[in-house]
């Protein structure tokens, strides 16, 4: 495995960019783990005593989730209990010297704080502020509860993942809140290319359902010329073929795509099925879907044959896209992770080695790097309100009545 990159901070793309994050779990921390991940300087605000709940979410070492180890990395932590006046004073002033906040509770509560749009631009007329939420921060769905479940249900995702005529499951991971990140990432990059222009920041109003439906690709238009509602195909991929999973002898699944017409042929030659191969009715894609359960079945027969591993060397030899399906075990063991970097090894407080996902976007000459650890609760509370102009004596009179910690 390899250890983190090591770069100084000066020479990562985003150093000199100040995040205030206020949001918690998955959607905006995630998206400001990504800006801290290529130099970002991100403040994460929590709450004090229990802090973001992802802390204490999955598997937990000495009490605290090893997820959070990814989630929060590069990032530092204030304790806020955000309820309380001069704790939203403590924001106003953060927010007034950033360049981005980012937020994902529900709509209405910034407000609440007194923390909203209209206040945080009035302070500081350059911020750019991420929104993340369920249905957005209008439209009559606006004050519903929304988390990445029921966004990947709305947006159609949902009704497609599952064996036909079965109970549709989840992705099995949190799939929506993770692509309402990266769009929120992706608004930020864009808002602040623009600032460059006009020197004005702007709300970016990321909704979880949103961000997911705008990953279904052609499902929306084809039901508006065709009235076709697409359905749920298992593994295969409905209009494509061959693209499927088929069984081997060794009762693993490999996952093959044949679906280019020249790649078609080069599979049906290694099956020994040139009949098929040659067939002028199959020379495109639009011919093969016609006929794509006579075509799975031939491939189906062949790999029931072979191991997996048998499979996969044929195909290797004839230049087919596939491969098996992996567990985190094969992740971990597997060479062309090691080399891209992909899996590191960061050591944690307590001396003891931790294997962390790498970095990506990989840029060639100011990439991202792991900086440091995910923080302690308050971590560095008192080091920002110093860098605020606060006193040690002020510091400590908040910390007596809660407000900090």
């Amino acid at each position: 495995m390899n250890s983190p990159a090591t770069h100084s901070l000066a020479q990562t793309p985003l150093h000199g960019l100040r995040v205030v994050e206020l949001g918690q779990l998955i959607a905006g921390p995630f998206a400001a783990k990504t800006l801290a991940d290529f130099g970002a300087d991100v403040v994460k605000i929590e709450t004090p005593k229990t802090g973001d709940p992802l802390r204490k979410w999955r598997l937990l070492k000495d009490g605290t989730s090893v997820w959070w180890q990814v989630q929060s990395r590069n990032k530092r932590s204030v304790a806020l209990d955000l309820k309380e006046k001069q704790a939203q004073d403590i924001v106003r002033q953060l927010a007034k010297d950033a360049d981005v906040l980012i937020e994902n509770f529900r709509p209405g509560a910034m407000e609440g704080w007194g923390l909203g749009p209209d206040e945080l631009l009035a302070i500081n007329p350059r911020l750019i502020m991420l929104r993340i939420s369920g249905y957005g921060q209008t439209g009559p769905y606006r004050d519903k509860p929304g988390f990445g479940v029921v966004a990947e249900a709305m947006s159609g995702l949902r009704h497609l993942t599952a064996e036909p005529g079965r109970v549709p499951v989840r992705v099995g991971v949190s799939i929506g809140d993770t692509l309402a990140s990266l769009h929120g990432v992706i608004g930020i990059l864009t808002a602040l290319h623009e600032r460059e222009k006009s020197g004005q920041g702007q709300v970016i109003d990321v909704a979880l359902y949103e961000a997911v439906f705008n990953c279904m690709e052609s499902l929306l238009p084809e039901y508006s010329a065709f009235g076709a509602v697409r359905e749920a195909a298992g593994s295969a991929l409905p209009g494509i073929a061959p693209s499927n999973a088929y069984r081997c002898s060794d009762d693993g699944y490999v996952l093959i795509a044949g679906n280019g017409d020249s790649i078609f042929k080069r599979l049906m030659h290694t099956l020994g099925r040139d009949d098929l191969g040659n067939d002028p009715a199959l020379t495109d894609n639009a011919g093969r879907v016609k006929r794509v359960a006579e075509i799975d079945a031939a491939i189906g027969e062949w790999t029931a044959q072979l191991t997996v591993a048998q499979v996969l060397e044929a195909l290797d030899k004839a230049a087919v896209p596939a491969g098996r399906i992996y567990t985190v075990a094969d992740i971990a063991a597997d060479p062309h992770y090691q080399a891209r970097g992909m899996i590191q090894q960061v050591q944690m407080d307590d001396g003891t080695l931790l294997a962390v996902p790498g970095i990506i976007p990989k840029l060639s000459r100011t990439p991202g790097s792991h900086r440091r650890n995910a923080p302690t609760i308050g971590q560095d509370t008192d080091a920002v309100l110093q860098e605020m102009g606060l006193s040690a004596e002020q510091i400590q009179a908040l910390k007596d009545k809660g407000i900090v910690a």
